[in-house]
């Protein structure tokens, strides 16, 4: 049987999750998703990952929910369709969370759950012509399980306009929304474009990266206070007397490239 969501090794120290189920365009419904969630736990632990790409085969790189599986889950009732909910809640929050950086590559639609996937990961590269939509609306839904992670892409302002008309939001439009950081030119494949941020990002400390993001979740939004400067503080005495910052250092004043930087990449 068919892999619909593949973990493959992409170049040292970076490696894919790649959606294969070209055939639907990608379209979330049950397995997907706990296969995904899989695969995510299993990157994870891969002690050579320092990057992790997500992307989709084929034209689209998600089309939002299978309608098959929309149409399941409404012959189930409501306990049903709560524990259905909360596994698609659940890896988006694993991919949000995820320890290592991440960077999406979208082409053509990203639509519904896939747009959620976008707004969890650290960067997107995507093509000029994709584009992008919060649909729910039109199928008579909400984009609940996403919408934390939108809310905080692109702020509740836009959010009212584009989960309430629903509309196609072009690559350009989500670039300045802040949903995209970076569009291919259209003579460009999302891999040559995602080429300076791959390396930029290899060439840093691991553990000074999976520090950052941890940083940035736990003191996004709240208020600078006496409590927040002293763990700043202890974050960065921690780590100064790490291994990684000594080496990072002594490479720095040496002029020489630190033992984690990978030139092949």
């Amino acid at each position: 049987m068919k892999e619909t969501v593949r973990l493959e090794e992409h170049s040292p120290g970076v490696w894919q999750l790649i959606l294969d189920r070209p055939e639907r365009h990608n379209a979330f419904d049950e397995q997907l998703i706990i296969t995904m969630s899989e695969r995510l736990e299993q990157a994870a632990l891969l002690p050579d990952l320092r990057l992790l790409i997500v992307r989709s085969t084929g034209k689209h790189f998600g089309a939002g929910a299978d309608l098959n599986w929309m149409q399941r889950a409404a012959t189930l009732d409501e306990t049903q369709n709560l524990a259905d909910a909360r596994q698609l809640a659940r890896l988006l929050w694993q991919l949000d969370r995820f320890p290592h950086p991440t960077i999406a590559l979208v082409q053509g639609a990203a639509y519904g759950g896939a747009l959620g996937l976008i707004a969890c990961c650290d960067l997107v590269v995507a093509a000029a012509d994709a584009r992008l939509a919060l649909s729910e609306a039109k199928l008579g839904l909400i984009p609940a399980t996403i919408s934390p992670y939108v809310l905080r892409a692109i702020g509740a302002r836009q959010a009212r306009r584009y989960m309430l008309t629903a509309e196609v939001i072009n690559a350009a439009v989500a670039e300045r929304l802040g949903l995209v950081h970076l569009l291919a030119t259209p003579e460009q494949s999302l891999d040559e474009a995602a080429v300076p941020l791959i390396k930029a990002i290899i060439r840093n400390g691991p553990q000074a990266l999976t520090a950052a993001k941890r940083l940035i979740r736990d003191f996004c939004g709240h208020p600078i206070d006496e409590p927040l400067l002293n763990s700043s503080a202890r974050r960065l005495a921690a780590l100064r007397v790490g291994a990684e910052a000594r080496e990072g250092l002594d490479a720095f004043i040496n002029k020489r490239p630190p033992a984690w930087e990978d030139k092949d990449v």
